[in-house]
């Protein structure tokens, strides 16, 4: 099973966006961006990938936090998720969020309330 990561807190000021993180063990050190988002419908959140060296790490975003990417992706502002206190800048972040955006809007295989929240938070 993939380990999997939550967004508890999202810091924003005018030069990056962090993404505060439930801590894990002494993993942090082995983090790296993986540049490759995903949506997970089920639990109305967008993950992005983190590699530990030996397998994927799931950053989940919810969509609590939404309105914060969002805020990022209008100024383009980079992104990092903080874990144990480092920073992990996470390359291609709004990229991908546009794609997966894209994506599901009128897009009904992601399921009513993914699309409606997409739509809702992201004006679309």
């Amino acid at each position: 099973m993939k380990k999997r990561m939550e967004v508890k807190e999202a810091i924003h000021n005018e030069e990056k966006l962090l993404l505060k993180v439930e801590s894990l063990s002494d993993e942090a050190e082995n983090l790296h961006a993986k540049g490759q988002m995903l949506a997970d419908s089920d639990q109305l959140a967008f993950i992005y990938l983190l590699d530990n060296g030996e397998d994927f790490v799931y950053l989940s975003v919810p969509s609590s936090f939404w309105p914060a990417l969002k805020e990022a992706r209008e100024h383009n502002l980079p992104v990092y998720a903080v874990v144990n206190d480092k920073h992990i800048f996470l390359q291609d972040f709004h990229t991908e969020l546009d794609y997966l955006i894209e994506n599901i809007k009128g897009n009904a295989n992601y399921g009513e309330e993914m699309e409606k929240k997409v739509t809702d938070i992201f004006q679309l």
